[in-house]
């Protein structure tokens, strides 16, 4: 089916009070998200839906795929495998989200709160560009070959280097913060349930943030 360019439609993420905190719906919708989340309101679910936030494009459809495809290669997140239900928490569903919305020139990311949008939440492409304006910590950018072993700092677990951006651990590949988000032991967990990967990772004794800070600061000198 040929793209109409000037049809929007919605990528969004809901939550259900009777579903576990990491459990996550993940599908798309030409129409208001809220009228969406109220159709899937039906016997098959104790509770209803609510709306943890939306991304609005004229490439909805394209997108919904690429995040569906985004998780599944972080490990085996989906609960079954013909379903729109993820094993991820909101705000790492988010992270992924804002990370589309950064390619596209249209998108518009709303956040949601009771099921209403957060007022002056909204963020078109250009404010997350420039929240995003530090790029993702890749392994490169601290001069760490792949095959190097570092050490996850919450727990001591040691990981491999799999690629510029993801890490292998018991046969598995994983991107950082998703890693942290699946092993941080319960008693460290923060409440947004979001990390930033490179600060819980370290190399030869140094955290891999730190290392790129400095690596940083050498480049402006």
């Amino acid at each position: 089916m040929k793209e109409n360019k000037d049809t929007q439609g919605y990528v969004y993420i809901l939550t259900n009070p009777s579903f576990r905190e990491d459990w996550v719906k993940i599908g798309k919708s030409s129409r208001p998200v809220d009228i969406r989340s109220k159709e899937l309101d039906n016997t098959a679910v104790p509770l209803p839906f609510e709306i943890f936030a939306t991304l609005k494009t004229s490439k909805y459809e394209i997108v919904e795929k690429k995040i569906h495809k985004a998780i599944d290669r972080l490990t085996d997140l989906r609960i079954r495998q013909n379903r729109e239900f993820f094993n991820i928490k909101p705000e790492l569903a988010l992270e992924i989200l804002n990370d589309e919305a950064m390619i596209l020139d249209d998108a518009k990311i709303t956040l949601y709160r009771d099921n209403a949008p957060i007022k002056d939440n909204t963020q078109t492409q250009e404010d997350i560009i420039h929240k995003k304006q530090r790029p993702r910590f890749k392994f490169s950018m601290v001069n760490i070959p792949i095959g190097t072993k570092i050490t996850f700092i919450p727990t001591g677990l040691t990981v491999i280097v799999a690629s510029d951006d993801q890490i292998e651990y018991e046969g598995r590949i994983y991107k950082l913060s998703p890693f942290v988000g699946t092993f941080m032991p319960a008693e460290k967990r923060n409440t947004s349930g979001a990390y930033q990967g490179a600060k819980y990772f370290s190399y030869n004794g140094k955290v891999l943030d730190d290392l790129r800070s400095e690596m940083e600061c050498d480049c402006e000198d």
